[in-house]
């Protein structure tokens, strides 16, 4: 293995010069070509070190990046449909565009970090036979960029697995960054969610149910005192409603293709306990209702959660007045999953029903009780108003 200097004179006169680094892997030569001397011993000293761990991989072995999804978004047919049209999407309008002619071997940090640039600012794609590319000239969000990076570093620890590729780019990129203070103004940025802006208050709950009509208003009411998942309510079959003993279990959930299948995660299969409420509105809405789905369209199908937006929460919310400033339905159907997790936790003189954190995780199915203590935590009492703050002080007064 050796790097030396190659200069040479091109056929107009001008007189360039180029780093190599020669060096044979099992009999085969390689070489690999850099402008600055800097580089070209750091890719030395990083082969020589993959070639001792036996781990090395040739540039010119390794596929390119559009390959390499194609190959991925295969063994990707095991996954749910709308998980995979959302990787094949990624792929197609950011990735391949930008990155599809790279192979895996020549994707950096340096690389990554330009194309995470150009995905926010919205610059094209320097290929000019990728139309995608050119036609999706606008700025992503950041919320895009992060899900677009997310799928590409997904691709590349599969191409890892494969023994294609050495080093995940995107991995590299993420260490060392937003640390600190950085994360803590990423937090800042997304803030709490808040009672009246991200949660419905209790008096606007109240109108809404007021307003409810009588063909959306089992769902919506289902939805406010149980806090299941959109996708759950619109799975949930009557063999798993029990009525008598007033609880409902939660085995399946229907995608945005209406195909029914197991639970967001292993948590999300539990048991939730119905108020009476709820159960007096479902035992009059099976009387009328048809099929196995307890919330099913005129043909006995699993809803479609646009349905359940616009022509039933939507209209509810505009019929009681609770909307934004420009006149538009103020909340979107996840906020009632809010609603009944701030009710879980708000005390009870406050009218919620004070439940321990460990059980306000199980009603929502959390994977973690980290997740709902940091999405909800800062909604729990904290014990300490001003009044049982004086009535303790009161021992220490002279």
């Amino acid at each position: 293995m050796s790097v030396r200097k190659r200069e040479w004179i091109t056929r107009s006169g001008e007189q360039r010069e180029a780093w190599i680094v020669d060096y044979s892997v099992s009999g085969s030569r390689h070489i690999e070509t850099f402008d600055r001397k800097k580089d070209a011993d750091a890719r030395e000293a990083e082969v020589s070190v993959n070639v001792r761990k036996g781990t090395h991989i040739a540039p010119s072995k390794t596929p390119t990046v559009r390959e390499a999804g194609k190959m991925w978004l295969e063994s990707c047919a095991g996954l749910e449909r709308a998980t995979r049209e959302s990787y094949e999407q990624h792929l197609r309008l950011h990735i391949e565009p930008h990155l599809g002619h790279y192979r895996l071997a020549h994707l950096t940090p340096p690389a990554i970090r330009q194309f995470e640039d150009d995905l926010r600012n919205g610059k094209p794609a320097p290929m000019p036979d990728n139309e995608p590319g050119e036609r999706f000239k606008v700025k992503r969000s950041p919320a895009m960029v992060k899900k677009v990076l997310t799928t590409l570093g997904t691709m590349l620890a599969d191409m890892q697995e494969r023994g294609l590729v050495t080093v995940n780019a995107v991995h590299g990129l993420k260490k060392g960054r937003k640390r600190g203070k950085e994360r803590q103004q990423d937090r800042r940025k997304r803030g709490k969610l808040k009672v009246g802006v991200d949660i419905p208050t209790r008096e606007e709950i109240r109108d809404i149910i007021a307003h409810l009509s009588d063909r959306w208003r089992a769902i919506i009411v289902t939805a406010i005192f149980t806090g299941l998942r959109a996708s759950e309510l619109r799975g949930l079959q009557w063999k798993n409603v029990d009525l008598k003993h007033a609880k409902v279990h939660v085995r399946e959930r229907a995608d945005r293709y209406l195909k029914i299948g197991e639970p967001k995660s292993e948590a999300g299969e539990r048991t939730v306990p119905l108020p009476s409420l709820v159960v007096n509105v479902l035992r009059e809405h099976k009387m009328r209702a048809k099929g196995d789905f307890v919330f099913p369209t005129d043909n006995g199908n699993a809803q479609h959660h646009a349905n359940i937006l616009h022509r039933g929460f939507e209209p509810a919310q505009v019929a009681a007045k609770v909307v934004d400033d420009k006149g538009k339905p103020k909340y979107a159907l996840h906020a009632l999953r809010h609603f009944y997790a701030s009710w879980c936790i708000n005390r009870e003189k406050d009218g919620g029903l004070e439940l321990p954190i460990k059980v306000v995780q199980e009603r929502l199915g959390h994977s973690t009780i980290n997740l709902t203590a940091d999405v909800y935590g800062h909604l729990f009492p904290s014990n300490d108003d001003g009044t049982e703050l004086n009535e303790a002080v009161r021992f220490f007064a002279v």
